[in-house]
């Protein structure tokens, strides 16, 4: 956690991570803001972080980084404060936040168009959706704010940034895809991917091809980002969507997720992608490097056995089932977010746990994660875990969309 001193709009926490949030935070800062910037894995809680904020701004990977860290400040959030989210997690996932937060809180949605330069530039494009919902005052501050990023596009009610986000996703990231089959398609046939560039430059597809002629060397849009929020686009009749998430989830498993999207290109020009492709997604504490947290396998996930352990590797509640089954399953719920997939593709699971008659604490969490058709199970009892304290382990094979 770092403090930084001036008071234009009081206090502000930044809770974020990843390559688009340091930027941003650092604008706030250079803007004169009073800001606390938080993130995971520095002993301060997000309660901790958010105390005292008369604005709290977030910016996470998906919706479950997002509803579990405000989950975790809320014991710390002031009576009247305003949580402003930034991230690209749709409109339900909205709506959702707004029946955690108290109702003395203020909600805006307002992700961003962009990538780390337009960042650090300050010229993004922020698509604010509930700013007609906040008293005048806290939207003037909230205006302001949101000002320090770039251009300002107010798209009406609460969700509906959001909903503008994954909209003008829903075409960008198909089209580079199409245009990355295209190249395929063409050297596949002989033909030169500069002369197919320089021809698609004079068609409305110019500026993409572009993009792909020469993949980027630095991570400007994360494929894997760009696949989860296609997850967020690919509803039912979704058709271009649904079949560009596919490829980019392939082009993941091959270990390209923290390329720049445009590595889709180098994904698809070559002959094939590996069997099988380990995974340890940055959303769960690293594992101790003897396994991988799930491993891919065309379009099956095997998850490796989650234990209720932090990012230090000591034990989560030790002694308290729920306690534990709650860490293991949020952990669950991460890595398959991951891939796109949530606990409705899971179609395997197996718990191990140390007191048979602690079931009933398990399986009261179980249910809160997995509601639909439950899936093949097989529940045993062990004598011991492999580290003292833990209560149970759950491994789980999944059937990706």
């Amino acid at each position: 956690m770092t403090a930084f001193d001036g008071n234009i709009l009081g206090k502000i926490v930044f809770l974020g991570q990843g390559r688009m949030g340091v930027p941003m935070a650092r604008r706030l800062v250079d803007a004169g803001h009073q800001v606390t910037v938080w993130r995971r894995g520095t002993g301060v809680t997000a309660a901790e972080a958010a105390e005292g904020a008369e604005l709290v701004v977030t910016m996470l990977r998906d919706p479950a980084a997002v509803r579990e860290v405000l989950a975790a400040a809320l014991p710390g959030l002031a009576p009247g404060a305003t949580v402003v989210e930034m991230s690209t997690i749709g409109p339900e996932a909205v709506r959702e936040l707004r029946a955690l937060l108290p109702a003395s809180a203020g909600l805006v949605d307002a992700p961003v168009l962009g990538s780390v330069g337009p960042a650090a530039e300050g010229t993004l494009t922020v698509l604010a959706g509930g700013l007609d919902g906040l008293d005048a005052p806290v939207a003037a501050k909230v205006r302001e704010l949101l000002a320090v990023f770039g251009a300002v596009r107010e798209a009406g009610p609460l969700g509906a940034g959001a909903a503008l986000k994954v909209a003008v996703m829903s075409a960008i990231v198909p089209a580079q895809v199409l245009v990355a089959e295209t190249f395929a398609y063409g050297t596949a046939h002989g033909v030169a991917r500069e002369a197919l560039a320089d021809v698609l430059a004079g068609t409305p597809l110019g500026a993409l091809a572009e993009r792909l002629r020469v993949p980027a060397a630095e991570t400007r849009y994360a494929l894997g980002l760009a696949a989860k929020d296609l997850g967020l686009a690919a509803w039912p009749e979704a058709t271009l969507a649904t079949a560009a998430r596919r490829r980019l989830q392939e082009a993941e498993a091959a270990g390209l997720g923290g390329r720049d999207l445009t590595a889709i290109a180098t994904h698809l020009a070559a002959p094939s992608a590996p069997r099988a492709v380990p995974l340890n997604p940055p959303t769960v504490p690293a594992t101790n490097g003897m396994y991988s947290h799930a491993v891919r396998a065309g379009d099956t996930l095997y998850v490796s056995g989650q234990a209720a352990l932090d990012e230090r590797h000591q034990v989560v509640g030790e002694g308290d089932m729920t306690v534990q089954a709650e860490h293991v399953f949020r952990n669950l719920e991460r890595i398959l977010a991951d891939q796109g997939a949530t606990f409705e593709d899971v179609t395997f699971i197996r718990t191990y746990l140390t007191d048979m008659d602690m079931r009933m604490e398990y399986g009261a969490v179980r249910r809160k994660y997995i509601t639909g058709t439950p899936p093949a199970s097989t529940t045993v009892e062990v004598p011991r875990l492999f580290m003292p304290g833990l209560l149970l382990e759950v491994d789980v094979i999944v059937a990706l969309p």
